[in-house]
């Protein structure tokens, strides 16, 4: 076992051979799959995006497309585990640069992971452009490398060829960054990405900056989570499914007004019809209006999207004007000869069938949408100051909702430039496809959302006021954005006090 660590062995044979405390279940991650097997679900794979997917040349020609499905083919001549096969799907689909298209594992795959426990790289990252910074070490009793060092190299690799490298895996909307740097800092995504691709050893060097400015070389160890798993585990009595519940909701939509700053503080992590958001919306905007709230902050720094109706009723509470959901909304296709791989295939059938129609174009287009305008809110309305906190994470959904928005005079985005695209997405109705070999899973987006034909093509919705991580700010844990809120609040306080005294 310890000579195939320092061989640098994949992270998932790893899994097989070393993790004694993994569960026992009948997924193997070590199994390979013939290349005949392979290159059957390649070319499935291939044919469904070009048969159904509305923008697979949107922001990449087809020539070029085109030699990507190529060169991802070419690498199917041995056998090879699912992960891997997964990654060779992951650097095609992330060519099309749609962020709704993405490449997901096998639901056997995904049960064996969310059931067992990995070595692993032991960092996590904040990373943003020039600067990759361990937020934490899985090795507690590691004293060099540690929350608030700046990472150089990993196994003499240079950080920004290791974060270009992630890259190349990541889907995203258009020419967007953020999005991107905001994945790699999400949980542990780095660590498990690091180990995905290029392999573990049981040390590892690595170069860093510390917190004097000082350039360092130290080796680290990979994580070995059965050495990190306590002999007695102290017993925590867990919440009941009420509280559970309760504290579920809690974390996806909440609201705290302070009265003493007139300021309210409106949290949505999702537009998910899960979360009894209408009743969540009705109930905080009387609030809003009964306790005469005049400075609303609206967190969607960890909205991924969801439904386009929610993300809708939360616009015509704040809208001044009638808006429309897109110039355009359209799908290539009504039906597919390879609907057997495709999940919920018969209620997306439904949907083109009814209420997509064929146009000189020859696309299907979603004419209510196209045609709709939604009015604003007679009842609790807000006609407050507005303050969106976006960054990479806030898209889909949250992206049309503070594209939306931003154009009002009562209205201030702070943050970061959205993960989401500004200028339209492919999205609305996204099946899964599932290969039959390998059963590797990739999400399909159906219809071409145009927001606004105007927009710069391939940005997302760029903040009025930036506020962007530091050093500095990352190590104190400071909501630096929250931070920029509080302070236009307070210089818009004293300009007010100023001319009122004139």
């Amino acid at each position: 076992m310890i000579a195939a660590m320092k061989k640098g062995y994949p992270l998932i044979l790893w899994l097989f051979f070393a993790c004694s405390c993994a569960v026992s279940n009948k997924y193997d991650p070590a199994k390979k799959y013939s290349p005949g097997q392979l290159k059957e679900d390649y070319t499935l794979f291939r044919n469904i995006l070009e048969e159904s997917h509305p923008s697979l040349y949107w922001y990449t020609s087809k020539d070029s497309i085109d030699y990507y499905f190529d060169q991802g083919a070419r690498q199917l001549n041995d056998s090879l585990p699912e992960y891997k096969f997964r990654n060779i799907l992951s650097y095609v689909v992330a060519k099309i640069r749609c962020g709704h298209t993405t490449v997901r594992s096998s639901k056997a795959a995904s049960r064996y992971s969310d059931r067992s426990r990995s070595f692993s790289l032991p960092l996590s990252v904040k990373a943003w452009p020039d600067t990759v910074m361990v937020t934490s070490n899985l090795n507690r009793k590691d004293s060099n490398v540690t929350r608030g060092v700046i990472l150089r190299s990993i196994e003499g690799r240079p950080i920004q060829s290791i974060v270009d490298t992630f890259f190349n895996y990541l889907s995203a909307d258009g020419y967007n960054l953020t999005h991107k740097y905001q994945t790699i800092s999400n949980g542990g995504m780095f660590r498990n990405m690091y180990g995905s691709i290029f392999g573990l050893r049981r040390k590892m060097n690595v170069e860093y900056i510390d917190t004097t400015g000082s350039i360092k070389a130290a080796q680290i160890d990979v994580y070995n989570p059965t050495l990190d798993s306590p002999a007695h585990r102290p017993v925590v009595k867990r919440p009941s499914a009420r509280q559970r519940r309760k504290m579920e909701f809690q974390a996806q939509r909440n609201m705290q007004v302070d009265t003493a700053k007139n300021l309210a503080i409106m949290e949505v992590n999702g537009f998910s019809k899960s979360y009894r958001l209408r009743t969540f919306f009705r109930k905080s905007f009387k609030k809003l209006r009964k306790e005469k709230v005049q400075n609303l902050v609206i967190d969607l720094r960890g909205n991924g999207g969801g439904s386009v109706v929610l993300s809708n009723l939360l616009t015509r509470y704040i809208a001044n004007a009638p808006f429309k959901i897109a110039d355009s909304i359209y799908a290539v296709k009504r039906k597919s000869k390879y609907h057997k791989y495709i999940e919920d295939y018969f209620q997306s059938r439904l949907f083109l069938l009814f209420m997509a129609h064929k146009r000189e174009d020859g696309n299907y287009h979603f004419k209510y949408y196209e045609r709709k305008y939604f009015s604003p809110k007679k009842k609790n309305h807000f006609n407050g100051d507005v303050y969106v906190l976006t960054g990479g994470n806030t898209f889909s959904a949250a992206t049309l909702f503070a594209k939306t928005i931003k154009p009002q005079d009562n209205v201030t985005i702070v943050g970061e430039e959205t993960g989401g695209g500004a200028y339209g997405n492919t999205a609305w109705l996204i099946p899964d496809v599932e290969l039959p070999n390998t059963k590797v899973r990739f999400r399909l987006p159906l219809f071409r959302l145009i927001i606004d034909k105007n927009e710069v093509k391939g940005r997302g919705v760029i903040p009025e006021v930036e506020a962007l991580p530091t050093v500095q700010a990352i190590m104190r844990n400071e909501d630096f954005k929250m931070q920029k809120v509080r302070q236009l609040i307070l210089e818009k306080r004293q300009d007010s006090a100023v001319h009122g005294l004139k």
